[in-house]
């Protein structure tokens, strides 16, 4: 059976159709387009990271969640983080019955973040507490 020309047109430009769609979601560079870029490894300072815990467990601890009660060690805190967990836990249980449970959760975060920052991390009353690889704590 002979293809009609018609036909033999019609596959032509399926493959070139194909073809093109292929080389378009290959990943290698085109020549004057660079490829994609590796994003720089993030790096986290001893204040954030204070501020994250702190944060998290004075506010699981305010909700009373089923973890709220494991020991600071179990948590991940500096023995300094702990005393700003609790003073930040008694001040937002305050502002819980003044100005109800957001306004509490919004003092934690802020307390946090403040108090951590100036203690840069509150990590330099811990044997225990170690930096997440690549982060350096000041001593």
């Amino acid at each position: 059976m002979a293809t009609k020309p018609h036909s033999q047109a019609r596959y032509a430009v399926g493959a070139l159709l194909l073809s093109l769609t292929a080389a378009a979601c290959s990943t290698a560079p085109i020549a004057g387009h660079p490829g994609p870029s590796t994003p720089a490894p993030q790096t986290t300072s001893p204040a954030q990271i204070c501020t994250s815990l702190v944060s998290y467990w004075a506010k699981e601890t305010l909700k009373g969640s089923k973890w709220s009660g494991i020991d600071w060690e179990q948590k991940g805190l500096s023995n300094d983080q702990y005393a700003l967990h609790e003073s930040i836990v008694a001040a937002a249980r305050a502002e819980e019955k003044r100005q109800g449970r957001r306004k509490a959760l919004e003092l934690i975060d802020h307390q946090a973040k403040r108090e951590c920052e100036k203690r840069n991390g509150a990590t330099g009353s811990s044997e225990n507490w170690r930096p997440p690889h690549g982060v350096h704590s000041p001593q």
